[in-house]
């Protein structure tokens, strides 16, 4: 379902051509050019900076929580060491109860999420259990997954989605490890795992969901999802023979992500944050597929670093002129 015009944000861009069509008047039009690039008001950029400031000083405390049992390490005997961490996770659970659904209850939540890995990690220590770090990772994300599934807060289920991430890549590197294409289909199970979040996600957001009405988790769950998948399609331009079915796949998904970013843009009326990302994309694999048959397939080494900055410009140029087109035609900001 598209959006709704009136449900549009109103861009100089959009407003220009309702007056071209003869929707706004002259007079009206000024009136709404004013409106749409005002400058914040004072209570806008008290509640802003209120937003900013509460979200940088819980990541300041839990970066000091770390430290301080770093730096401490020795000096505190272990049940020191977990009783603390258990009273601020204590603490910090309470606190999102009380606060509620508020931006300082959620905030609260995110680091009693945060404090339950630096538990973990203390009592592995503490105890020598001999656990690999992954299991750390896992355990993590499993302990958390209640609170992250009654929270309602799009940033704890991005900090739950790396948590998976990141156990899923230790697992392989301590695990399973083997050849380049084992790496390769890695990144094809990471590219799947996090598309599949970002999928979920955006379909929810499109169903009216308040809180995932952001557009910033979104976007990067899909510079998660794109990441993996073009390194292991990188690997399959530039040794194609050597590189196995996993990167093949991976390759494929890059393009099918392509190919959801431009439906997606056009779906949502403008979201050009998508197309410049799969535009990234696509210039990498053009330029790296150029760089390869000119160093290793011409033997012209020489020749490619003269050509290879011309083919840079002349993407760039072609994407801006592109990416323009695009949002001239869904009536959006260059800056979306």
């Amino acid at each position: 379902m598209l959006k709704d015009l009136l449900d549009l944000p109103a861009t100089p861009e959009r407003l220009r051509a309702l007056a071209e069509a003869g929707v706004l008047q002259p007079a009206a039009l000024e009136r709404a050019l004013h409106l749409s690039t005002a400058t914040p008001s004072r209570p806008e950029w008290r509640r802003f900076l209120s937003t900013t400031l509460m979200a940088l000083g819980t990541l300041l405390v839990l970066s000091g929580v770390i430290y301080f049992f770093a730096y401490n390490w020795a000096a505190m005997h272990r049940f020191g060491k977990l009783g603390l961490i258990a009273v601020a996770i204590t603490g910090t659970a309470v606190a999102a109860w009380r606060l509620g659904e508020g931006l300082a209850g959620q905030l609260s939540l995110l680091a009693s999420a945060v404090l339950v890995g630096a538990l973990l990690a203390v009592y592995g220590q503490a105890y020598q259990t001999g656990a690999d770090p992954y299991e750390l990772f896992v355990g993590w994300a499993a302990l958390i997954l209640p609170w992250v599934a009654l929270s309602r807060f799009a940033p704890l289920w991005l900090f739950l989605l790396v948590l998976v991430d990141t156990g899923v890549v230790l697992f392989w590197s301590q695990v399973i490890g083997g050849d380049e294409d084992t790496a390769a289909w890695l990144a094809v199970g990471l590219g799947l795992l996090n598309g599949f979040a970002w999928a979920t996600y955006e379909h929810f957001a499109n169903a009216g969901v308040p809180w995932l009405q952001g557009r910033w988790v979104a976007r990067a769950m899909a510079i998660m999802t794109v990441a993996p998948l073009l390194v292991a399609a990188e690997a399959f331009i530039l040794v194609p023979s050597e590189a196995g079915r996993g990167a093949a796949v991976a390759l494929l998904l890059v393009l099918g992500s392509l190919a959801a970013d431009y439906a997606l843009h056009r779906h949502l009326r403008g979201e050009l944050f998508l197309l410049s990302l799969g535009v990234l994309c696509v210039m990498t694999l053009v330029t790296t597929g150029v760089g390869r048959f000119l160093i290793l397939d011409a033997d012209l080494e020489e020749f490619s670093l003269f050509v290879l900055p011309f083919v840079v410009i002349g993407e760039v140029a072609l994407a801006v002129w592109w990416l323009r087109n695009e949002a001239r035609a869904t009536g959006t900001t260059e800056e979306a």
